[in-house]
């Protein structure tokens, strides 16, 4: 049975953040889904694992989404388009949670709108291959509690940061997307009686 407050305190507590936003014009805009889902009763973060075939990112985990296109209406219809291109996750079955803060890769110079949202589990994802080559889940007590966290200091557009990963049964999850992965775990740690 889904724990319906708690998406509700996530909601809230997503909607009193302020978003802050990266208007660099050097970057090129993308957005990602972080999509959440209730299984076992707990929490899960969906990720996927890009494939060797992508332009960018080869191999790496990440969360669905992509580069922004002419045709988006804005960066939530990329995040939108982008998880039914590489997962076949419809919209329709897909409920807006909030969004985290603009994050740039170092890398390939991309600024990243993430996008909380809620997911039906179990899903029947239809998987890009070109793009993807897993789909895998971590529940958020383990990224609060078991994962092996690094920090380290970096310098990202001029400023210096703490960069985190995560280790997680064979897996590590860096970059932009640790990045993500950690504001999300802040806004969970910031409700009252979250676990």
């Amino acid at each position: 049975m889904i724990d319906w407050q708690m998406k509700e305190k996530i909601r809230q507590a997503l909607s009193s953040h302020r978003k802050e936003k990266i208007s660099d014009k050097s970057l090129t805009k993308a957005a990602v889904l972080v999509p959440l889902f209730f299984r076992g009763g707990e929490y899960h973060i969906l990720f996927t694992r890009r494939s060797s075939q992508v332009a960018h990112h080869k191999g790496q985990i990440s969360f669905p989404g992509g580069a922004h296109s002419e045709g988006d209406h804005g960066l939530l219809d990329t995040a939108l388009r982008e998880s039914w291109e590489e997962i076949g996750l419809e919209t329709r079955d897909v409920e807006i949670l909030g969004e985290l803060d603009d994050t740039p890769t170092v890398s390939s110079g991309f600024v990243i709108s993430p996008f909380v949202a809620f997911i039906p589990y179990p899903y029947e994802f239809k998987v890009c291959d070109y793009e993807i080559d897993e789909i895998f889940h971590v529940p958020v007590s383990a990224l609060l509690h078991e994962a092996k966290v690094t920090r380290e200091s970096r310098v990202v557009l001029g400023e210096v940061v703490t960069a985190y990963s995560y280790e997680y049964e064979g897996r590590v999850i860096w970059g932009a997307t640790a990045w993500i992965v950690r504001q999300l775990l802040e806004v969970w740690q910031s409700m009252s009686g979250a676990q």
